[in-house]
């Protein structure tokens, strides 16, 4: 398995479960998922990639390129990250802006 994706809608909250590894390979099929999403004003999608094992900047390009998309259709976006991967968000300066929490892989 290198990358499983799972979304499940309920109200005005879109939750993502992300689970493997986020690179060059795989970033296109991450893309076209969340291409996907109808996106409509107030809905707030909370991406869970606490089991992501490895992202590379081909993953953090999707990730910005989502949350740029999102704000210009006044969607929120909520990140759950591992610890590892909050490291890359901190070091890259997009924990300063993006709604982020820290969550511990299971």
């Amino acid at each position: 398995m290198r990358l499983s994706i799972q979304c499940h809608e309920a109200e005005n909250i879109l939750k993502g479960f992300i689970e493997g590894e986020i690179d060059i390979h795989t970033a296109p099929i991450l893309i076209n998922e969340l291409e996907m999403i109808v996106l409509t004003e107030g809905l707030l999608i909370e991406l869970d990639l606490s089991k992501v094992t490895y992202m590379d900047s081909s993953g953090l390009g999707v990730i910005v390129a989502l949350y740029k998309r999102l704000i210009k259709e006044k969607v929120d976006l909520k990140l759950l990250l591992s610890k590892r991967i909050m490291r890359m968000f901190n070091i890259t300066g997009l924990g300063e802006f993006m709604n982020i929490e820290l969550r511990r892989a299971n």
